[in-house]
């Protein structure tokens, strides 16, 4: 019993629910146990204390109701966790995943992974509440559930913003381990949304935890959160907070490993002052985007043109560098390139490099 996650258990009674009705206060209750309050002559919620009306009706949570039935011991020790991707190299991944985790987060993994519906049920029951708390911890099952519900469109994305996701996530991502690229994938999926890039953007730990798990991760960890703050820099403001939050060195050392979506950030991130100027203050960062601008692929060669172009419109020392580094003659090999977006961004450098 002590396994059974609080959302599982009726506030009166404490225990398993088995035929959970929830009040018009929006709390849910075994039906025995409110019945036998409101028989008493209670007027009130017994979690909230709000008055409630007349004869308050008792609607049948089945959602929540299944989601019990399904990590009862019989069902969750015989339901196999179908695995993401179908291969056995996912199946593999799934069933390492699984031997860790609670068979309340396993259920509502296969739940959210069987489709738009399971994933609704999980969210109209209240059960994300479990999978947050577990995300935290670190537990890379319900990471994974919370990524699933998170693709169930706009509504969803705001509603687990709403339900604390940012935190839980975020606490994912700082504690590092086999969650924390699912917990920033996660973040990236939310910030799809304009007004949830404002709130993640605005949590004081989201894009600090982002920042450092650029600079201590795998390449895979380096990859989502390289996602996330792409995603997140959409908005202005979030640029200078992954400024102040020391994102560029680490997404400069990740472009020199050969990443792409870093020289995206590093692109947004020259937009705007405070970044142009801690761009200017990293070690190595002409040779960095000169090398991706030699041979790099076509986003982050025009990524990379754009931000030297920010740079050494800041700092002449660094145009000289850049200079010395045969970026004339880069600029002459691009000014023709099919690429329109490249083209441009050689000649707007090549005229900022002659005023050195």
């Amino acid at each position: 019993m002590e396994a059974w996650p609080d959302d599982f258990r009726c506030p009166i009674s404490l225990e398993v629910m088995t035929d959970p009705v929830i009040l018009p206060s929006g709390h849910t209750f075994e039906r025995r146990s409110i019945q036998r309050w409101l028989d008493g002559g209670h007027l009130t919620c017994p979690v909230t204390n709000l008055p409630l009306p007349p004869s308050p009706p008792l609607i049948p949570n089945h959602a929540l109701r299944r989601l019990i039935a399904a990590v009862s011991p019989s069902a969750a020790a015989a339901a196999p966790v179908p695995a993401a991707g179908g291969g056995s190299a996912d199946e593999g991944k799934e069933a390492s995943v699984a031997a860790g985790a609670p068979s309340s987060v396993l259920a509502l993994l296969s739940l959210a992974k069987s489709g738009a519906a399971g994933r609704r049920e999980v969210l109209e029951s209240g059960s994300a509440a479990v999978l947050l708390r577990h995300t935290a911890a670190g537990d890379e099952a319900a990471a994974r559930a919370l990524l699933y519900l998170s693709l169930d469109g706009d509504d969803a994305r705001v509603g687990l913003v709403a339900d604390g996701a940012v935190d839980a996530l975020s606490t994912a991502v700082s504690r590092g381990g086999a969650a924390a690229a699912l917990a920033a994938t996660a973040l990236t999926s939310l910030a799809t949304v304009d007004v949830n890039k404002c709130t993640i953007g605005a949590h004081l730990s989201a894009i600090p935890a982002l920042a450092g798990l650029l600079r201590r991760g795998g390449a895979r960890e380096r990859r989502e959160a390289a996602t996330a703050l792409y995603e997140l820099c959409k908005l202005p403001e979030n640029r200078r907070r992954a400024v102040r939050a020391g994102a560029a060195p680490g997404l400069a050392d990740f472009a020199a490993d050969g990443s792409a979506r870093a020289v995206e950030v590093l692109g947004l991130l020259a937009k705007c002052r405070e970044g142009r100027q801690e761009l200017c203050r990293i070690p190595g960062i002409v040779s960095v985007l000169s090398g991706v601008a030699s041979s790099g692929n076509a986003r982050a060669i025009e990524q990379a043109l754009f931000v030297l172009n920010w740079i050494c419109s800041e700092s002449n020392e660094l145009a000289l560098e850049v200079i010395k580094l045969g970026a004339f003659q880069l600029c002459e090999a691009l000014v023709n390139d099919d690429n329109c977006k490249i083209a441009k961004n050689a000649v707007e450098l090549a005229r900022t490099l002659k005023k050195a």
